[in-house]
């Protein structure tokens, strides 16, 4: 949904007069994209650590759809019920700002004892400040990581990615050719599964953009469209090979889901090590594969917002300071990697999850600290839904990967 329609629908609202303001405070509506039970009960937790200065107020976590979540969101705030805070994602923050769709939090945050707003460095805010505003405090700073099948790679007999990426050998290359070796088709198994098995639509950037990184391409840079150079024409190639040449990658339409044992590699976040917890295979992570121009560490980023016309924009503000505090990013970082400097460089960071070790923790903060955040832009709804025909090009096995790059720049440039 584009930046301007945030707008009208705002807009609408209030002029219509459905949004209400100076209601009771008692419940907080705060709209998320998990469903996990580790996370909402830690943010429950979270939530019961207010009511002890704030009995009166209740949190009420509102799960909504990953790939619905920026449409259903917005259309609740133009239907005259708007949450009060709310998870939103790096790709979605300059259009939230630029509508005026976002609270300004800074007197609340400044004017909380100890919050030390300067332990959020100024790259990590940059996304969710403007002028003297802020208007988000990120909770997750997650590089995206690949996780692997160790059983599968043990019968195999072939070394794993984090052995590889010790010495040197782990690559794009090596990952098409490990997926292509442990793809069994007899038992269902296959190779390699996008993010979150939504590669082919609402994680489309995710699933590419680390690995056009790493062949030295870009998305934009500068207001230029890059996504059809010959750098990230190659990397798509690669990806594509493995689907329609190889057969190793799961392919639009079918499942494969990694953590039930049904593919042998993926690439996703921390905060998915939930999902393992009963899995029947021995597992591992590793970072993501190097390319011809290096290791190219890509991070996702998510923010808690308070939204402008919620109901009690007040205690939103105060319940978002406390959840971000340093007490409670730490408690987070079992799952969302903190921006806070203080909780990442401390040790308790290391082993903040027991499902997973210091030295795999080790890999996570490397890719924070080295990582790009992916792309985004005031106009990345737009760009998004103008890019989408493009994307859904490719996935066809005799797809012309540069023309179609090329009409998907064509096509997004006037909106950069």
């Amino acid at each position: 949904m584009s930046t301007i329609m945030i707008k009208r629908l705002i807009c609408a609202a209030v002029l219509s007069g459905t949004i209400a303001t100076n209601v009771n405070a008692e419940e907080l509506r705060f709209t998320v994209w998990t469903g996990s039970k580790a996370h909402l009960d830690m943010l429950n937790d979270i939530a019961e650590g207010f009511r002890q200065t704030h009995p009166d107020v209740t949190v009420r976590y509102d799960t909504i759809p990953f790939g619905d979540y920026v449409q259903k969101l917005t259309l609740q705030m133009a239907g005259g019920n708007p949450p009060d805070l709310g998870w939103l994602l790096e790709n979605s923050a300059p259009a939230f700002v630029e509508a005026g769709a976002l609270a300004d939090i800074s007197k609340t945050l400044h004017a909380t004892e100890n919050y030390n707003y300067a332990d959020f460095s100024t790259s990590a805010m940059g996304l969710w400040t403007k002028d003297d505003g802020v208007y988000g405090i990120p909770f997750s700073t997650s590089p995206f990581l690949v996780y692997y099948n160790k059983s599968l790679y043990d019968a195999a007999g072939l070394e794993t990615p984090d052995q590889r990426a010790t010495d040197g050998t782990w690559t794009w290359e090596q990952l098409k050719k490990d997926a292509a070796t442990l793809r069994n088709a007899d038992a269902g198994v296959w190779g390699y599964e996008t993010v979150d098995g939504q590669g082919y639509s609402a994680r489309v950037w995710h699933n590419l953009i680390p690995i056009i990184r790493a062949y030295g391409g870009n998305a934009w840079t500068d207001g230029t469209c890059h996504l059809d150079s010959p750098e990230a024409v190659k990397a798509i190639k690669l990806f594509h090979d493995m689907i329609y040449v190889d057969g190793s990658a799961v392919p639009p339409g079918e499942q494969g889901d990694f953590f039930s044992g049904k593919s042998a590699l993926t690439v996703t976040q921390i905060s998915r090590v939930s999902k393992l917890a009963d899995a029947n295979f021995d597992w591992g992570i590793a970072p993501l594969p190097a390319g011809p121009a290096g290791n190219a560490a890509t991070v996702g980023q998510a923010a808690v917002v308070a939204f402008a016309q919620g109901k009690n924009k007040d205690i939103a503000a105060e319940f978002l300071a406390y959840m971000t505090n340093a007490k409670n990013v730490a408690k987070m970082a079992e799952f969302f990697p903190p921006a806070r400097k203080s909780v990442l460089e401390g040790d308790a960071f290391l082993s903040s999850n027991p499902a997973i070790t210091p030295e795999q923790m080790k890999i996570v903060a490397q890719g924070i600290e080295n990582g790009s955040v992916l792309p985004s832009h005031e106009h990345f709804p737009q760009i998004e839904a103008k890019a989408r025909p493009e994307f859904d090009a490719l996935w066809s096995k005799d797809a012309d990967i540069q023309a179609t790059m090329t009409k998907l720049c064509q096509g997004i440039q006037p909106l950069l």
